[in-house]
């Protein structure tokens, strides 16, 4: 009996997944030998990810120039999800490999979880339910006020790609008066969705009663939401990131909380995941003495994440690096790189 052939490729999988791969498996089928290295470190990686043809990577490793540069026959690097922050795309490009995101895999999900996020602070639900855990005595919607009418409320969206606009749709549809601030945008898109367009974002800052986030990380973004910024925003007004946490200075909301600039803020996503137990904005959080305890809610990341969307990034994932395999061009390319 003739023993059949070895798969003509290797794809690697560096982190996050470490189950039997069977959405990249039937996709690649006998295409590709399918490696998940769950790494917990780029330390790891070498000796595994030389000779693989493509990689897949999800959000817990960075990959710099010294890790890609390992790579002497990679045809392509998929980010599995929307943002592409952790891997240096310029040293893939100075290497020739295209690097390519999956942009559309979780609009749904992360679009219902930032308006989830944004009811719960508007309407104060986790502020009166921890007031109610803490103490009896509470038990009276007054502890609360002012808790204001959703319809005429104004809502301010800071980046209105796939997302922004799925979220500022949903907005409107619940009766908040919906802005945007986008400078890459064309003219005409406020018309096309029926919102209003905000010429810069300290605009939007000053008039909003609720800001989400839904913009990449670059070095512009990086910060945005600060001291100077939370100080155009208008007092008791609520803040809201599903974005990147990097866009963020958590310590500038800590401040903002405390003083009452802000009576709330939904955080789906930190500088560092998962943070130091030592983090102040934990710290806070977990502190029943601090305003933040009851202002503040924190969410691991989790806001791309559904059975259907998590199945959507693998297996669109997959098929891009059978696109390639197969001499097909790539999609989503975000480096300039054409696939080879």
């Amino acid at each position: 009996m003739v023993p059949s052939s070895a798969p003509p490729y290797r794809v690697v999988v560096i982190d996050f997944l470490k189950d039997d791969l069977s959405p990249e498996r039937q996709v690649l089928g006998n295409l590709a030998e399918i490696v998940a290295l769950n790494a917990q470190s780029v330390e790891e990686l070498p000796g595994q990810i030389e000779e693989a043809d493509a990689l897949m990577m999800y959000h817990y490793l960075e990959m710099q120039q010294k890790t890609l540069s390992l790579l002497t026959k990679c045809r392509l690097i998929v980010r599995c999800g929307v943002g592409y922050d952790n891997v240096d795309i310029q040293a893939a490009k100075e290497l020739n490999i295209p690097v390519a995101n999956i942009p559309d895999y979780g609009t749904e999900e992360v679009a219902d979880a930032a308006i989830g996020l944004s009811l719960d602070l508007l309407r104060k639900i986790s502020f009166l339910n921890r007031h109610l855990q803490r103490s009896r005595d509470d038990w009276h919607y007054q502890v609360a006020l002012p808790i204001r009418r959703l319809r005429g409320l104004k809502c301010g969206v800071v980046g209105c790609g796939r997302i922004g606009t799925a979220f500022a749709v949903r907005a409107k549809a619940l009766g908040l008066e919906v802005q945007f601030y986008d400078p890459d945008l064309p003219d005409g898109y406020d018309k096309a969705i029926g919102v209003d367009r905000c010429d810069t974002l300290e605009e939007l800052l000053e008039s909003s009663d609720l800001v989400s986030l839904h913009c990449p990380l670059t070095e512009t973004t990086r910060e945005m939401i600060n001291s100077e910024t939370i100080a155009l925003m208008k007092s008791g007004s609520h803040l809201v990131n599903t974005a990147r946490g990097s866009i963020v200075d958590h310590r500038a909301v800590l401040k903002a909380l405390e003083s009452g600039k802000l009576a709330g803020a939904a955080l789906d996503v930190l500088e560092e995941e998962p943070p130091r137990n030592d983090d102040p904005i934990l710290e806070a959080w977990r502190d029943p003495n601090h305003p933040a305890h009851y202002r503040l809610i924190l969410n691991p990341h989790s806001a791309f994440y559904s059975l259907e969307s998590l199945h959507d990034m693998r297996t669109k994932g997959a098929e891009n690096i059978r696109r390639v395999l197969t001499d097909l061009p790539a999609r989503n390319v975000i480096n300039g790189v054409q696939s080879i």
